[in-house]
């Protein structure tokens, strides 16, 4: 893998982890949204993650095995599980038995997962940073 595979490698992980960082704010945003335009309350989001071929492949009997691979997100998933019931018999969204239905949505568990996804970001960072700084050395050999 070349150097600036590498760098496509880890840039394909910047974008995977900003589009995570973005659902899991919007997920905190709406943990208490009991209406949506789509009707009931908010649905948590989640990124699935994916493979992706990034850069040229070598070429013969390495080309299985070195190919640069990133990752993309293939898909983003909406929580299918029924709402969070409580019981709040004056709220405006109460259903007849005085139930509002909640998304669910783990305030600590999000926060848990957006320090993981802005540290793999930060890892990305540190990584390009480190080739950068090879292909900055390989020019001043050539000086």
């Amino acid at each position: 893998m070349g150097l600036f595979s590498a760098i496509s490698v880890s840039a394909s992980g910047m974008d995977a982890q900003r589009t995570r960082a973005e659902l899991i704010t919007e997920n905190l945003a709406n943990a208490e949204t009991t209406r949506t335009p789509e009707g009931g309350p908010y649905r948590r989001k989640d990124a699935v993650f994916s493979a992706d071929d990034v850069g040229e492949p070598f070429s013969g009997a390495f080309q299985s095995s070195l190919q640069a691979t990133g990752v993309t997100v293939s898909e983003i998933v909406t929580d299918t599980r029924d709402p969070e019931r409580r019981f709040m018999p004056g709220h405006p969204d109460a259903d007849a038995d005085g139930y509002v239905g909640f998304p669910r949505v783990n305030p600590a568990e999000d926060m848990v997962d957006l320090i993981d996804a802005s540290r793999s970001y930060q890892a990305n960072v540190a990584a390009i940073s480190a080739v950068k700084d090879m292909i900055q050395r390989s020019i001043d050999l050539f000086k």
